[in-house]
């Protein structure tokens, strides 16, 4: 509206030049001065009175104008004023966490968006090791029993245990790397060179030593196990400390051949996701889910990294962003959730219930479902409370939207359930889960 008042008031001021300009005249008229003056505007007697009325009509005008901008909605930068909501709010929960790390408090670090509600807790993050035992427990408890097992074996099996120590107890994955091919280089030395001594001693001040392979938990056992003697050797005007392989051992080059083959075999030991299976009578709450800290809570290092996310967020509000960036953003907001809550409600109402990881893939909720069933040959299907057939078995649970919890409905495949039904078959269709499976059942 202002810009066609302000286009009107252009197109009037053009107008008064014109006319101001007198009646015209042709080209081929004489436009001397003489014939000017010989010709007077028979409206230059009226041309003062038309001055005022046009300067008049400027003024009201711009008073008009001036009037209606300001009744027009002022407008302002949306991404900036969201981009400065942000920023208070992450510089609020960094006050929050500098505090709670003075004062040793983990409750900052838990995340503010938690969703619960009255059910009781329903399900705990419990982790198994099948390679050690049965037990079930906890995953900080289970890494310690894993270390404990290690522990007891290494007088029985020095080589081998000593080498899953490495590979088991160190989480970092490019150290524990390093530090397996440093210790390689040094036994292909000695294996290459078994007579000469320098080979044979490894200093433990070396920088080498030091920086690959001294912090890493399970390489004094290693080193022991591979008939390295601790030594106080001189070196100058002073002493320091060897680890020192026999010149005898060092020409048993089967054996130390043996102790590579291991190193490189070996395989961390891992504690295993436990499903925590649990079946429940027909119920209510079957909707209802009380989460676990666990499927939220995050280290303060998470806790910056998610800061330092949202800051560019808010940076990205105001900006284009191509494809790689959107998807990489994506990809960044499935790893929101670790760990989701399943149920699995069958034709009687019964449910099933497990715990996943959320970027297990779908493939692992039908195994799950079909090791308990008690006709496990025959086809099901899973579709979600909104009517989704679940199909794309390669897909995770967060890719699905099936995080932090959800239900899911079980159906026999309809295609093997009308043969059976043209057969006048007696296939037990309405027993679901197998018998040592149901007696499990408790009330939700």
């Amino acid at each position: 509206m202002a810009s066609a008042i302000k286009k009107f008031f252009q197109k009037k001021k053009l107008d008064v030049k014109f006319k101001k300009a007198g009646e015209g005249y042709r080209l081929t008229d004489d436009t001397s001065p003489g014939y000017s003056q010989s010709r007077p505007s028979p409206q230059a007697s009226a041309s003062p009175r038309r001055h005022q009325a046009t300067e008049d009509s400027r003024i009201a005008g711009a008073a008009a104008l001036h009037r209606i901008e300001a009744t027009q909605p002022k407008e302002f930068d949306q991404a900036a004023v969201a981009r400065a909501r942000i920023r208070r709010q992450i510089e609020a929960e960094k006050a929050a966490l500098e505090k709670s790390q003075s004062t040793g408090s983990p409750e900052a670090c838990k995340p503010n968006t938690v969703v619960q509600d009255a059910a009781p807790v329903l399900s705990v993050i419990m982790f198994k090791c099948p390679e050690i035992g049965p037990q079930v427990m906890p995953k900080a408890e289970m890494e310690s029993h894993i270390e404990e097992f290690l522990l007891t074996n290494l007088a029985d099996e020095p080589e081998m245990t000593s080498a899953l120590m490495i590979h088991t107890l160190n989480k970092d994955k490019e150290k524990v790397k390093t530090c397996i091919d440093t210790l390689i280089k040094y036994i292909d030395n000695i294996i290459a060179h078994p007579e000469e001594e320098k080979y044979r001693k490894i200093r433990i001040n070396n920088k080498v030593y030091q920086e690959r392979i001294s912090d890493l938990k399970g390489t004094e056992e290693f080193m022991q196990a591979a008939r390295f003697c601790m030594t106080t050797l001189p070196v100058d005007d002073h002493e320091e400390v060897f680890y020192v392989l026999d010149a005898e051992e060092a020409k048993k080059t089967e054996r130390l051949e043996n102790i590579k083959d291991v190193l490189l075999a070996a395989e961390p030991i891992r504690p295993q996701l436990d499903r925590c299976l649990k079946v429940f009578h027909p119920s209510a709450l079957t909707s209802k889910f009380d989460i676990p800290d666990e499927f939220y809570s995050i280290s303060p290092e998470e806790f910056k990294k998610e800061q330092q996310r949202r800051i560019e967020a808010s940076e990205k509000l105001g900006m284009l962003r191509t494809k790689a960036m959107r998807e990489r953003d994506e990809h960044r907001e499935l790893r929101k959730y670790r760990y989701t809550l399943l149920r699995v409600k069958f034709p009687n109402s019964v449910v099933l219930q497990g715990t996943f990881r959320a970027l297990e893939k779908l493939s692992k909720l039908f195994n799950y479902v079909r090791e308990n069933l008690n006709s496990d040959w025959m086809p099901f299907q899973l579709v979600t409370a909104t009517g989704q057939k679940l199909t794309e078995e390669n897909l995770s649970f967060a890719e699905l939207g099936l995080v932090p919890a959800a239900v899911v409905n079980f159906s026999w495949d309809p295609t093997i359930m009308k043969e059976i039904a043209a057969q006048k078959g007696e296939a037990q269709t309405n027993v679901f889960l197998k018998p040592e499976v149901h007696a499990l059942i408790e009330r939700l």
